[in-house]
């Protein structure tokens, strides 16, 4: 109980962490449209999370797809298209690169979920899970993402290892759940991620490090061409 509280109270300073950088670098209109975005996303997760439906794997699709898909196809989407040019354009690189540290938390977690029998030891650093390795590295990428030609090329290639790495655990993650797809027999199925809170793992969590990995991608190349800044017509909310 006080382990669920306790993820409970970071995914709520990481949302909050996300709506503070929102209003401080985007412009007005974008910005209370990424928060509001943002509280539509969590109450979709925390709706499905609470009511037991994510938990539901033996059906095809299973209520995790339910959560997991709408939320990464909408993200993808929003990402690739303007308005992830706009939050590409406004938000400094290395904050981008840089808030992958909140992974930390998440792999802590992972790990106490594993001790508890919750979750198999393949989603541990111990099982090859090298998620926490990007997160403590993520600061040195942000730091060195503004110096130079160089420092963008190393900070691109982290940003590779970190997004293979985020599919890496993905996969993991799936296929290591009971059900349909459980085609990894680890000791113990994935069921942490099946469990309310912790159906924001794969609900909020995941979904947020793959945006940032794309919008990092889309400031590294906006920087290296030094394009002209984008700014949005206050009359039409449109680029100009």
């Amino acid at each position: 109980m006080l382990f669920s509280t306790l993820f409970t109270a970071y995914l709520l300073a990481v949302a909050g962490a996300v709506a503070i950088v929102t209003r401080v670098w985007l412009p007005p209109r974008a910005s209370w449209a990424t928060i509001a975005l943002l509280a539509v996303w969590l109450a979709y997760a925390l709706l499905l999370g609470v009511t037991g439906f994510v938990g539901q794997y033996n059906r095809l699709p299973p209520g995790i797809a339910f959560l997991v898909l709408p939320v990464v196809t909408a993200l993808l989407i929003l990402t690739l298209t303007l308005p992830g040019a706009i939050v590409a354009r406004h938000v400094p690189v290395r904050l981008l690169l840089g808030f992958q540290l909140f992974r930390l938390g998440v792999e802590l977690s992972l790990h106490h979920l594993w001790s508890l029998g919750l979750a198999p030891k393949l989603m541990t650093l111990g099982g090859g899970n090298i998620e926490i390795l990007v997160a403590i590295t993520a600061p040195a990428a942000a730091w060195l993402a503004p110096r130079g030609p160089l420092g963008r090329r190393i900070a691109w290639s982290w940003n590779l290892i970190g997004l293979l790495s985020l599919a890496n655990v993905v996969i993991r993650a799936v296929l290591s759940t009971p059900g349909p797809f459980n085609i990894l027999r680890a000791e113990v199925p994935d069921v942490a991620i099946l469990t309310y809170p912790f159906t924001f793992i794969p609900g909020f969590m995941a979904p947020l490090a793959m945006t940032l990995h794309i919008l990092a991608f889309r400031a590294i190349q906006s920087e290296s061409g030094s394009p002209r800044p984008l700014r949005l017509d206050s009359a039409t909310g449109r680029p100009n």
